[in-house]
């Protein structure tokens, strides 16, 4: 960059603001070397020498005015990579500002849902008895459970009871059972045997 800067710097003092002061600066060397060698009289020489002396003021002015052009560019750049850094500096500033709000609406929104989630808490609190309410109930269900544990036993004792009666009663009509079948085989026995003494007589 500095060799191109200065590349561009002579070429502005040859060239000037673009008006042709490279070709004046030629025209001149041409009209220097035409006037040394130039056999003319010194009247000439002189009238060739002031006009010599107006082109190099032109080419000097005009030198002059570039380099001004130059500088005013050059402070221009300065201006514009201050501009450019104090909007690199903004900017900065301005995606910190943006990540510091991001966090800023994240915590809002926690805070949020804290209080959403506290609230309907609180309703489902509100809607449930207190605590000395609690232990009357679960006293009142805790008698409730001992009374119905008292009339299970009582339950499963008489069935017990009847199971064995049931067992009882079985008992006794299978030996009922038994002693008919019996009887009946008696009675056919004592048939058979009195069938053939009436058929003797």
């Amino acid at each position: 960059l500095p060799l191109l800067d200065e590349v561009i710097r002579k070429r502005l003092l040859i060239d000037g603001d673009g008006a042709g002061d490279d070709r004046r600066i030629n025209v001149l060397l041409k009209s220097f070397t035409k006037w040394c060698n130039s056999p003319g009289t010194p009247e000439e020489w002189f009238t060739q020498y002031q006009r010599m002396l107006g082109t190099l003021a032109q080419c000097e002015f005009s030198m002059g005015k570039t380099l001004m052009v130059y500088d005013m560019n050059l402070r221009e750049m300065e201006n514009y990579e201050t501009i450019y850094t104090n909007i690199e500096q903004n900017i900065t500033s301005a995606h910190e500002k943006i990540a510091e709000c991001k966090k800023e609406i994240l915590r809002a929104k926690r805070i949020r849902k804290n209080r959403q989630e506290y609230d309907a808490l609180a309703k489902v609190i509100q809607q449930h008895p207190d605590r000395h309410e609690t232990l009357k109930q679960l006293e009142a269900l805790d008698k409730e459970l001992q009374q119905l544990s008292h009339i299970k036993e009582n339950v499963d004792a008489k069935l017990e009871l009847r199971k064995k009666q049931f067992h009882v009663l079985l008992s006794t009509i299978q030996e009922l059972q038994q002693t008919l079948e019996n009887d009946e085989k008696s009675d056919n026995e004592d048939n058979n045997q009195e069938s053939p003494a009436e058929n003797g007589e």
